[in-house]
C-alpha cells in the first residue's frame, strides 16, 4: 500500500512540475491557462509537503531536524542561486557591463529574495517559504495541542490575508509591485498562507491518501463551477502566493483544494492502471527543473524560436541532462540536488 501512495504522489508531483514550467512562459496563452494554473499548483505542492510531515516527539530532536531540512532545502537553494548568478555575472561582464554598483545592488536583491527576485530566480521563493513554513509548523505541532494549532492557524490565514488587502487594495497597482512595497527577507510572510495548505495536508492525510468517489465528486462539482463562474465574469478569481495576492478569505480555501482533490484523485487511479515513470523521473529531477527552467529558456531564446511545447520540452529536458551531470561529476552531488539524509546514531551536529 506505502508503495502504491508514493507512486501516485511521484506522478502528481511531477505533473505539478510540468505545471510551473508551463505557467512560467513568457509568451501569450490563448486559453487562460496559466491563471488556472495558479489557482491551485503551488498550494498543491505545500498540500504535498504536509501530508509526509513527522511531527516531532523529543525536543531534543528539533536541532537536528532544522539542520536536516536546511541541508534539503536551503543548501540547494544557495548552490543554484551560486551557480546561476556566477553564469549570468559572465554573462554581463562579457556584454560588457562593468559597473560596480549594478551588480552591488543586484546582490543585495539576491540576498533579499522571495519576491524581489525576478527573472532567473522566479521560482526561488518557494523554498525559502516551504523551509520556514515547516519550522512553523514543527514549532506549532510541538509546543501546541491541537486546540490551540487551530487557533494560531486560523490567525495565521486571517493576518496573511490582512496582508493581501494592504498589498492588493490598500498600495494597490501591479501585484508584482504592490507586494514589493512590504518589505521583506525570502518570503518569510508567505509562510503564514503556505503554513495552512501545509497543514491541511497534514491534518486531513486519511483524505488525501485515499480520494473517495464522494469527495471526487464534490470537487470536480466546485471546480468546474468555478471556472464556470470565472468565464462568465461573475467572478475574477486570482492565486498568486509569490506576491501576496490571495484576497478571498473562502475561495483561497475551496479552490485551491477542490482542485487539488481532483488531481490527486486523478493520478491514484491512474496510478492503478498505468506506471506513468516518465512523470516519476520528472519528479525525481524536480529541484534541477524547478531552478533551472527559467533559466534555459533565458540563455537559449536568443537563438531559437519555440512555442509553449519547445519552451517546455527545454525547460524540463536541460535540467534534467544538468542534474545527471551534477549527481555524476560533483562532488556531494545528491546533497547539491536535495538528497541530504542523517541517521541520529550516526550523526551529530556541529556546534
Amino acid at each position: 500500500m506505502m508503495k502504491k501512495r508514493i507512486t501516485w504522489v511521484d506522478i502528481t508531483k511531477g505533473f505539478l512540475m510540468i505545471l510551473v514550467v508551463i505557467g512560467h512562459y513568457p509568451g501569450e496563452l490563448e486559453f487562460p491557462l496559466a491563471k488556472y494554473i495558479y489557482w491551485f499548483h503551488m498550494p498543491a505542492f505545500f498540500i504535498l509537503s504536509g501530508l509526509f510531515f513527522k511531527p516531532i516527539l523529543d525536543k531534543k530532536d528539533i536541532k537536528l531536524m532544522v539542520y536536516k531540512r536546511f541541508m534539503q532545502l536551503i543548501f540547494p537553494y544557495l548552490f543554484f542561486l551560486a551557480s546561476i548568478t556566477f553564469v549570468r555575472y559572465g554573462m554581463e561582464m562579457f556584454s560588457g557591463n562593468w559597473d560596480l554598483t549594478w551588480y552591488l545592488n543586484d546582490l543585495w536583491t539576491l540576498a533579499i529574495g522571495g519576491r524581489f527576485i525576478r527573472g532567473a530566480y522566479g521560482v526561488f521563493w518557494f523554498v525559502t517559504t516551504l523551509f520556514f513554513t515547516y519550522l512553523l509548523f514543527m514549532w506549532l505541532t510541538t509546543y501546541f495541542n491541537r486546540m490551540k494549532q487551530f487557533i494560531i492557524l486560523g490567525l495565521f490565514y486571517v493576518i496573511a490575508h490582512f496582508e493581501s488587502i494592504i498589498a492588493m487594495q490598500v498600495i494597490s497597482g501591479k501585484p508584482s509591485e504592490a507586494a514589493q512595497s512590504i518589505p521583506m527577507i525570502w518570503n518569510v510572510d508567505v509562510a503564514l498562507m503556505a503554513i495552512v495548505y501545509f497543514a491541511i495536508g497534514y491534518y486531513f492525510k486519511e483524505l488525501w491518501m485515499d480520494i473517495s468517489k464522494r469527495w471526487m465528486g464534490i470537487a470536480v462539482f466546485l471546480s468546474a463551477t468555478a471556472v464556470l463562474i470565472d468565464n462568465y465574469h461573475i467572478i475574477d478569481y486570482r492565486l498568486s502566493m509569490k506576491f501576496l495576492r490571495y484576497e478571498h478569505l473562502i475561495l483561497d480555501l475551496v479552490i485551491p483544494i477542490s482542485f487539488t482533490i481532483v488531481l490527486v484523485g486523478c493520478f491514484q487511479l491512474l496510478a492503478e492502471k498505468l506506471s506513468l515513470n516518465w512523470l516519476r523521473k520528472i519528479e525525481k529531477h524536480s529541484l534541477s527543473i524547478m531552478y533551472l527552467h527559467i533559466f534555459a529558456d533565458i540563455i537559449l531564446n536568443d537563438y531559437f524560436t519555440y512555442g509553449l511545447i519547445g519552451y517546455t520540452t527545454i525547460g524540463i529536458f536541460i535540467p534534467i541532462i544538468v542534474s545527471i551531470l551534477i549527481k555524476k561529476w560533483l562532488p556531494h552531488g545528491t546533497i547539491l540536488l536535495g538528497g541530504f539524509s542523517i541517521k541520529k546514531e550516526k550523526t551529530s551536529i556541529p556546534t
